[in-house]
């Protein structure tokens, strides 16, 4: 289990999520994109996607990719991973067809995957360290390419993390709704 100390943060561990956390974790990212993501998109395509594209991705949370970030009172304070399969953003519920299809780490960029923040712990570096033991976790598994769908409130984050931006994408959510998120690409080595 990875340990670090951080200023305002006593202690933190990063973990692998496993299925009974789901509920928690689908709180943390309700909390994470009322509280972090209003100057980005309205109340109705947040409360949209939260209905949608930002669920859990079971799937991850399967396949062990998925990490959460925990105070040492077992609060959960992040969530983030990555995926082999070809499924660039999403969850359980969103409207778009997903891919079950796995990527080929020679010719394929991993997909870095829904990293959620609690507001209360934002900007305190645990979305930097999220991406990071996402991409080792990834790069263990031969991939020297990543991908990601980032939402425009993480667009500077994770350019300052060294991703360009490729090409902005209009999301369907719900209610007729949609929101726009930039796919961006990193490699590294």
């Amino acid at each position: 289990m990875l340990r670090l100390i951080f200023m305002s943060i006593p202690s933190i561990h990063v973990k692998v999520i496993v299925p009974e956390e789901i509920p928690a974790v689908a709180q943390l990212i309700g909390a994470s994109v009322r509280g972090l993501q209003t100057g980005d998109y309205t109340e109705e395509q947040r409360e949209a996607a939260l209905a949608t594209v930002f669920t859990v991705d079971s799937r991850l949370v399967q396949d062990g990719t998925y990490f959460g970030v925990v105070t040492d009172d077992g609060t959960l304070v992040g969530c983030g991973g990555w995926s082999a399969r070809k499924t660039l953003y999403g969850g359980d519920h969103q409207v778009e067809e997903v891919s079950e299809d796995f990527l080929d780490p020679a010719t394929d960029p991993a997909k870095i995957r829904a990293i959620f923040v609690h507001p209360d712990y934002a900007r305190q570096g645990i979305g930097g360290l999220l991406l990071r033991v996402a991409e080792d976790a990834a790069a263990a598994e031969g991939f020297h390419r990543f991908e990601m769908a980032s939402t425009l409130t993480g667009l500077q984050f994770y350019c300052q993390s060294g991703y360009r931006p490729l090409e902005q994408i209009r999301v369907p959510v719900a209610d007729g709704q949609a929101i726009e998120v930039v796919r961006m690409r990193r490699r590294v080595g």
